[in-house]
């Protein structure tokens, strides 16, 4: 019960320093921008003559791609380069705590943006009748492929005090998960490599998983894969700052 009090002050203070910030403000206005373009101008919204939300969930892993990776490039780099990390480890706060305040604080923003796209449903609901289950699995499904992206990002920027670097580290880690499961990538692999080692780069994308929950399929494989690259990628973050903190 301590921890996750203790968590929770810590959370309170991060997810705050978001919005001191005009970044934060910037981040949400562009994110609903791009999501807006992509849906409506790029996927042909109303031409399709249907409410089919398919290409409002389509876009998501793209534009995470490209947001996630900046919103996280700072959350230990920043810490690192300004030195507050000693102060902050210092703290009567553990390691484990101040990570998972860090991670769910920037969860917690990202499905902010992401539920600020309702006006995008409504719209489908008021030209049709969509099907809600697909909606709802979605959304969930773009929540924890977020936080599947956030947890590269924060394991990114542990790695070094330069924020472009960890941008440019996470954006291509998450670009790898992408297309390892892509079809068009698995069938470029079948011409020339072994099943085996198609299936196990196949294994790590984030496609197979994320389209199961847009077709409305919640399975608890694909919930499953998207906690396991949290926890990993949380655990490598953390015996990262751990021995950057005992060096």
């Amino acid at each position: 019960m301590r921890f996750w009090t203790e968590t929770g002050i810590m959370l309170r203070r991060e997810l705050k320093s978001y919005f001191q910030s005009p970044i934060a403000y910037v981040f949400l206005v562009g994110f609903l921008l791009l999501v807006g373009f992509l849906t409506f101008m790029v996927g042909g919204f109303f031409e399709m003559g249907q409410a089919d939300l398919r290409f409002f969930f389509f876009w998501h892993p793209w534009v995470y791609l490209l947001l996630v990776p900046a919103a996280s490039m700072r959350l230990w780099a920043e810490e690192r380069k300004s030195g507050t990390i000693e102060l902050l480890l210092t703290l009567p706060v553990t390691l484990p705590q101040a990570l998972a305040a860090k991670f769910l604080a920037a969860w917690l923003f990202l499905i902010l943006a992401l539920a600020l796209t309702s006006p995008i449903v409504f719209t489908g609901l008021y030209l049709g009748h969509p099907d809600l289950g697909a909606i709802v699995a979605g959304y969930v499904g773009s929540a924890l492929l977020a936080g599947a992206y956030l947890s590269v990002g924060l394991f990114a920027s542990a790695l070094t005090r330069n924020q472009v670097i960890s941008f440019v580290v996470a954006l291509l880690i998450c670009l790898f998960l992408l297309l390892a499961g892509w079809p068009p990538v698995v069938s470029m692999f079948n011409r020339w490599a072994p099943d085996w080692l198609v299936r196990t780069v196949a294994a790590f994308g984030v496609m197979p998983y994320f389209e199961s929950a847009t077709r409305g399929v919640l399975d608890i494989r694909d919930i499953a894969y998207f906690l396991s690259v949290m926890v990993v990628l949380l655990l490598a973050t953390h015996w990262t700052v751990e021995n950057r903190k005992g060096s």
